[in-house]
């Protein structure tokens, strides 16, 4: 019955979850139908990316590793009424930090804006740094939703959670098909805001229906906070790895063809990550509650990890051979057309392709990373982390002269594996890993 149950969640996941990527696949082919890979394509792109490097480095991690397996403690404890109530005041605490990074952001949005793309002219530079302004404050907005999935999620409520994708792409498409052509990328930047408002939004029925109600407290020297405070920074820094990659990638490609490598680069990870991520994604996200709760009541994590981990690396593998075969014909399918030329499907195809090789090392990532955190143990994620970006900013120097956006492609790949690869050492060396030691329990 369990294993049914698990079974129904993540096809319900990965249909909500396919809907939500599908939908986000026609916002990218929107947004280079009708900007191409100019100068406004580069100044949104960057723009939406940097508050998203830091929410995605900071608060995403921490709210959904660091939070869950405290919350699920919590609950086995003393109930559900307490860990709501924790919930309560772990909200507080991320939206008042949140808030502040996004009130920073947009002070410093001019230096942030330059750090990210050094190679940009002046005129793409000062118009990427108003639309950071407008869009830093989806930091906040982000930290508040992820919150509401923590919990949801905890509770083992999976479908909201992973329909908030579905409302957010939603809102940005019926803007490109109504309002777009009025109010160009500065509209669409509003769009982006009350897209990540309305995610949040959506999810207040289901919290009030579990019992979830609002507190006036932070709760932030309490036992349970002090834990997810400890575990946040190993999380954090495991948690780095694909987006400050990206980060260090963006830097890199503003210079190359006029600025264009940014909006090819950036095509090429979402299309990256919807393929592999959706599957991956649906299952690590069952997985990891249910796990935090086993390893909260002192049972045996390795038969749902080891599952996982088989059918993740399974799927990955077809999926990198696939891509690599395809890359050119899919993205002229999907993003070619309008000011979207053969160049720029050249360019984008090129990144996904030498993408792709990373895929294994995403889908163990994925799977390796919760095994550590339903733990509470970082220090393996903590190293395995920064020795990912370490390899990334190295390669990225290296091959990016002589291959252009192919070399930053390769260094994704490289770190990306290098991070799996230390995440799978020492658990293959504790036993967690063989079959010998499934078969004995």
């Amino acid at each position: 019955m369990k294993q049914k149950n698990t079974a129904t969640a993540v096809s319900s996941i990965l249909a909500l979850t396919m809907l939500g990527k599908l939908l986000g696949l026609l916002r990218d082919r929107l947004m280079a139908t009708s900007y191409g890979a100019g100068l406004y394509a580069n100044a949104f792109l960057t723009a939406s990316r940097i508050p998203r490097v830091f929410f995605d480095a900071v608060f995403a991690s921490a709210i959904s590793l660091s939070f869950i397996p405290v919350f699920s403690a919590v609950h086995e404890r003393d109930g559900r009424a307490r860990a709501l109530g924790f919930g309560a005041e772990f909200t507080n605490l991320a939206a008042l930090v949140t808030l502040a990074v996004s009130a920073l952001g947009v002070v410093f949005a001019a230096p942030l804006t330059r750090l990210f793309a050094s190679g940009y002219d002046a005129q793409t530079l000062a118009l990427a740094t108003s639309l950071t302004r407008i869009m830093f404050p989806t930091v906040f907005l982000t930290g508040v939703a992820f919150s509401f999935v923590g919990i949801l999620q905890s509770l083992e409520c999976f479908a909201v959670p992973a329909v908030i994708s579905v409302v957010s792409n939603g809102i940005i498409i019926a803007y490109y098909l109504t309002l777009n052509n009025r109010f160009g990328v500065w509209g669409l930047s509003a769009a982006f805001l009350i897209g990540w408002a309305a995610q949040a939004l959506v999810m207040v029925p289901s919290l009030i229906k579990r019992g979830f109600r609002p507190v006036l407290r932070l709760g932030a020297g309490s036992a349970d906070m002090r834990s997810v405070i400890r575990l946040t920074l190993p999380v954090m820094v495991s948690a780095w790895v694909q987006p400050v990659c990206l980060a260090i990638g963006t830097r890199f490609a503003s210079s190359l063809n006029g600025g264009s490598g940014v909006t090819a680069l950036e095509l090429a990870m979402n299309l990256y990550t919807i393929i592999i991520g959706v599957f991956v994604l649906s299952v690590t996200n069952v997985l990891f509650p249910r796990i935090s709760r086993i390893e909260a009541a002192g049972g045996d994590v390795l038969a749902p990890t080891r599952a996982s981990l088989g059918v993740s690396l399974a799927f990955s593998l077809l999926a990198m051979c696939g891509v690599m075969l395809l890359a050119k014909p899919a993205i002229a399918i999907i993003y070619g057309g309008g000011k979207f030329d053969d160049s720029a499907v050249a360019l984008t195809a090129s990144a996904l392709r030498w993408c792709a090789p990373g895929m294994p090392g995403y889908a163990a990532t994925a799977v390796l990373g919760r095994v550590y955190f339903a733990r509470k143990s970082g220090a393996v994620p903590l190293v395995a982390g920064i020795a990912a970006i370490a390899v990334n900013l190295v390669l990225c120097r290296v091959f990016t002269e002589p291959l252009g956006v192919v070399g930053i492609a390769l260094a994704s790949s490289a770190a990306i594996t290098t991070n799996a690869i230390l995440l799978a050492m020492p658990l293959i060396k504790e036993g967690l890993l063989r079959r010998e030691t499934c078969k004995k329990s």
